[in-house]
């Protein structure tokens, strides 16, 4: 789900393989948008609010046109599920994490053509997110671990370690969330259980806090 960034209309994506548009003030369905052949996981807007993209398990990226719902390009390139969609700060790229294929992979948003294709992950990769600052990108994953990449290379700069699995939960270790503080020094991750913890960004350390784990 993704909120338009002038608030008032929320995008969703369903295992009923479309993307609705909902009046965010008054709930009234704006619109439906049909493409996906499978359930869609992830939707985000665009920065400037024009576009959407869209990600699920048919292994493909969609961009959408968010004022009149027709569809703009696929992306075609995972060879698993695609769990998590984010665009850039300034609207010019994707990143795109896949499932089975552990990787994590960058398009020109215009043109749709895949730039990198980031590897390192040893396991699904459930989460991704662009810095403020649109330089780097924090993906996490099953492994365990979160990844720090270069925007624009794809090198991978640091990989964050701490998470673990509780008891014998195998899927309990996957790190299910990403995300960058507004100023971009610090990165929250999550798992499912009751776990968030805090990494300076610069260093890929954890961050101590208070109240010990989140």
């Amino acid at each position: 789900m993704s909120f338009s960034p002038d608030g008032t209309r929320i995008a969703s994506g369903s295992d009923d393989q479309t993307i609705r548009f909902w009046d965010a003030a008054t709930g009234e369905e704006l619109r439906t948008l049909k493409g996906h052949t499978s359930g869609v996981w992830s939707v985000c807007f665009s920065p400037d609010g024009t576009r959407i993209a869209s990600v699920g398990r048919d292994k493909t990226i969609k961009l959408w046109d968010a004022s009149t719902g027709e569809q703009l390009h696929t992306l075609k390139g995972h060879t698993g599920d695609v769990n998590s969609v984010s665009f850039s700060p300034d609207g010019t790229r994707i990143a795109s994490s896949g499932s089975r294929d552990q990787t994590i992979k960058l398009w020109d948003a215009s043109t749709g053509e895949e730039l990198h294709t980031l590897k390192g992950h040893t396991d699904n990769v459930r989460s991704v997110s662009f810095s403020p600052d649109g330089t780097r990108i924090a993906s996490g994953s099953e492994d365990q671990t979160i990844r720090l990449w270069d925007a624009s290379t794809g090198e991978e700069l640091h990989t964050l370690k701490g998470h673990t699995s509780l008891g014998r939960l195998s899927h309990s270790r996957s790190v299910r969330s990403v995300n960058f503080s507004p100023d971009g020094t610090r990165i929250a991750s999550g798992i499912l259980g009751n776990t968030i913890k805090l990494w300076d960004v610069s260093t890929g350390e954890e961050l101590p806090h208070p109240q010990g784990t989140y």
